[in-house]
């Protein structure tokens, strides 16, 4: 991603049964980076006791079009599936190969639009090089109440002229009488 781009999202859908077994995703837009996220893919309450297979196909309808089934679904096995991670450009169209449904497709569309105002980019990008990242933090194991010993070097400026601290009385600790 270029930085005078940012993403849009917007969520898309389609409803595939009987009567519409196919449903295309496309942008006219050559403008702009087009990506569909899928996110799921579920029955409908009124799904009957059988199989809907859904399959993908990528580019347009012609000779070269490849199908391929991405979801098997069942009522009482399998109603809903997570399709997270499978990211498609467009143009891509989902068929449902076998079953009545309804199954429905939940998606993502994520467009990169460029900015209309360079005085917002150039803000950002001055906002993004003054923050400064803490320094990060080595973690060491100690055994439970243990407490880690000053080394020589950080113990001689705290101790040059001053007494040793005294020590308390701390919880397990027997009282000298």
């Amino acid at each position: 991603m270029s930085k005078t781009e940012k993403p849009l999202s917007t969520l898309w859908g389609c409803e595939l049964n009987e009567s519409n077994k196919e449903e295309s995703f496309k942008t006219d837009d050559t403008n702009h980076q087009h990506q569909l996220a899928l996110r799921t893919m579920c029955l409908g309450h009124t799904a009957k006791d059988e199989f809907n297979i859904v399959e993908l196909v990528t580019g347009e309808g012609n000779s070269r079009a490849k199908a391929v089934p991405i979801a098997t679904l069942h009522a009482k096995s399998m109603p809903t599936v997570n399709l997270s991670g499978l990211d498609l450009h467009p143009p891509v169209t989902f068929r449902l190969k076998h079953g009545s449904g309804p199954v429905y497709v939940g998606a993502e569309h994520v467009a990169l639009e460029e900015y209309s105002d360079d005085e917002e980019m150039d803000e950002e990008v001055e906002e993004e090089e003054d923050i400064e990242e803490s320094p990060v933090k080595k973690v060491t194991k100690n055994g439970a109440g243990k407490r880690k010993k000053p080394e020589k070097g950080e113990d001689e400026e705290t101790s040059e002229g001053e007494n040793p601290p005294k020590k308390g009385k701390g919880r397990g600790r027997k009282a000298k009488v």
